[in-house]
């Protein structure tokens, strides 16, 4: 990693764990299938052969996706008889951009 790309030390612990968890919120979202699930997601709950349809991708590839951002705690789902339905934890986004923007405003003074 070159000098400019590495994280300044910071005299915080919590300041860490935030960048830390910036950049883990980064990483979820650089897949771009994911930010499309998320997007589908803000319109509504959708089970999963809805997004698989939407984003033209196979059952099995969709269902990874959903993990990695219920992992994260991006999406809430539920099963109801023999399908899963999908809908956004906004609160959760909410909370991520929050901390996102830690790095990214200008201080004020």
């Amino acid at each position: 990693m070159n000098r400019l790309m590495q994280p300044r030390p910071c005299k915080e612990k919590s300041l860490s764990a935030d960048f830390s968890q910036a950049l883990e919120f980064l990483k979820t979202l650089g897949e771009e299938n994911r930010l499309k699930i998320l997007s589908l997601l803000k319109e509504g709950e959708k089970c999963v052969c809805e997004i698989g349809k939407a984003l033209k991708l196979p059952q099995n590839l969709t269902s990874h996706h959903l993990k990695v951002l219920k992992d994260f705690g991006l999406i809430f789902s539920e099963k109801r008889g023999l399908k899963v339905f999908y809908k956004l934890n906004q609160k959760a986004v909410e909370e991520q951009l929050e901390v996102l923007n830690k790095f990214l405003r200008k201080e004020e003074k």
